[in-house]
């Protein structure tokens, strides 16, 4: 209707003489107002849970009253529109405003998923049949943060870690959290957490946030980042804490800390060119002389392999043995010798005695005077007389004070004790 009216007014002004200049502003007055809905962003991004503004400007025909305005969701030709106020999934969570200047914005909080609509503003004048559709609304979409990052990184490497939205967010600025903890220290450009030449104590949980809203961090998957990193702090044991001594067995135990897991540790003697052994333990049974040495172990996983090393010294049975044997001749010999120095002396203090008697009888009877000196003749005394024991002992090498004692009269025991006296 209204470019019929101004086509007329055209076609008039064309075959009309000349008129004035106010009136021709005036006509433009009265028939250039037309309905209009402009919005801010025809699309929006939001995250779940936080607050979204949709905000625009209108214009209608001067010669109309505007009655109503409201906002409807995926408006469909033909049929009556529900106010958005007025559903109940969305009760409590809309705010409608406008003002003299024409503006109009719809506020919309705690937003969700389901929210996902176009949302459309309806104008309504105080002729029945002047309404306007803001045509086509605002496309709302919502989003939630996720990181995204490799599970494995290896020491040394650099890594990229990324707050990831399904849809474009307007100009956010990101936050990145380690273990709970805003990190200040690391490089973030845009949306990426950069870790260059990453250590293991770049491990834990990563999440992150937009500025103005860090209530509403990821929470789907705080992502778990583990560095992985050759063996260290290799150590080997050894089972026996005291002397190792030959025939004994000796078990050697390897240990080390590295990520992955150590899956591989292999045993090495010191001069050798093939391993002696494989796995965590390493055993040695009846070991002997020939095993004492340094030994290494080689821990190794995917990234790299670390060597700890132990020194075995095996205590030789033979020295053993010979200190027992030694022993043994020494106690032999010393028991021999004092043996003999008692048969010694107790044949001593025997002669003494008879030689006391001897001279108590010389004091009393002339005969026995005389048969003290027939005993000392070899031809009067018999074998088993003590002074043919000690002319034999006097007749003996000094080197073997045993043959001493009468070879018919002595025991096994006494040769015994010569044999320890000669070694």
């Amino acid at each position: 209707m209204l470019k019929i009216l101004q086509a007329a007014v055209m076609r008039s002004l064309r075959t009309a003489p000349p008129l004035p200049l106010v009136f021709l502003l005036m006509t433009a007055g009265a028939f250039g107002a037309k309905w209009s809905v402009k919005y801010n962003q025809q699309e929006i991004c939001a995250l779940k849970g936080s607050t979204v503004f949709m905000n625009g400007t209108f214009t209608h025909p001067k010669r109309l009253t505007v009655t109503e305005t409201l906002w409807v969701i995926d408006p469909i030709p033909g049929m009556e529109p529900t106010d958005l106020s007025k559903e109940s999934d969305y009760s409590g969570r809309v705010e409608i405003l406008t003002d003299e200047q024409k503006h109009f914005s719809l506020k919309l909080s705690d937003v969700m998923k389901k929210d996902e609509h176009r949302f459309c503003f309806r104008i309504n004048a105080n002729e029945e049949k002047e309404r306007w559709w803001g045509y086509p609304g605002v496309q709302l979409r919502v989003t939630e943060l996720r990181v995204e990052a490799p599970e494995e990184v290896t020491k040394g490497e650099t890594a990229n870690l990324t707050c990831k939205t399904t849809c474009s967010l307007t100009d956010p600025t990101f936050i990145w959290y380690k273990n709970g903890r805003p990190l200040t220290t690391k490089t973030i450009k845009n949306n990426q957490l950069h870790l260059q030449t990453v250590s293991s104590e770049d491990a834990g949980s990563y999440s992150c946030a937009v500025g103005g809203s860090q209530h509403l961090r990821s929470t789907t998957h705080s992502l778990r980042v583990r560095v992985r990193y050759p063996p260290k702090r290799v150590s080997v044991s050894i089972s026996s804490s005291g002397e190792i001594v030959e025939g004994s067995s000796v078990t050697l135990t390897c240990s080390s800390d590295g990520n992955p897991p150590v899956k591989n540790y292999t045993w090495f003697k010191e001069g050798g060119t093939s391993p002696v052994g494989s796995g965590h333990r390493y055993s040695i049974i009846s070991i002997t002389a020939d095993h004492t040495g340094l030994y290494y172990c080689e821990a190794q996983n995917d990234h790299g392999a670390l060597n700890g090393t132990v020194m075995v010294t095996v205590k030789s049975g033979s020295v053993v043995l010979y200190s027992v044997v030694l022993s043994v001749v020494v106690g032999v010999s010393l028991c021999g010798n004092a043996a003999l120095l008692t048969v010694v002396f107790w044949m001593r203090g025997k002669r003494q005695k008879r030689n006391l008697e001897e001279r108590d009888d010389e004091n009393t009877d002339p005969k026995a005077q005389d048969d003290m000196y027939s005993a000392l003749q070899p031809s009067a005394r018999s074998s088993d007389d003590v002074y043919h024991t000690l002319a034999t002992v006097q007749s003996s090498s000094p080197d073997d004070p045993y043959t001493a004692l009468d070879p018919q009269s002595r025991s096994p025991e006494y040769d015994t004790l010569a044999m320890s006296s000669i070694h």
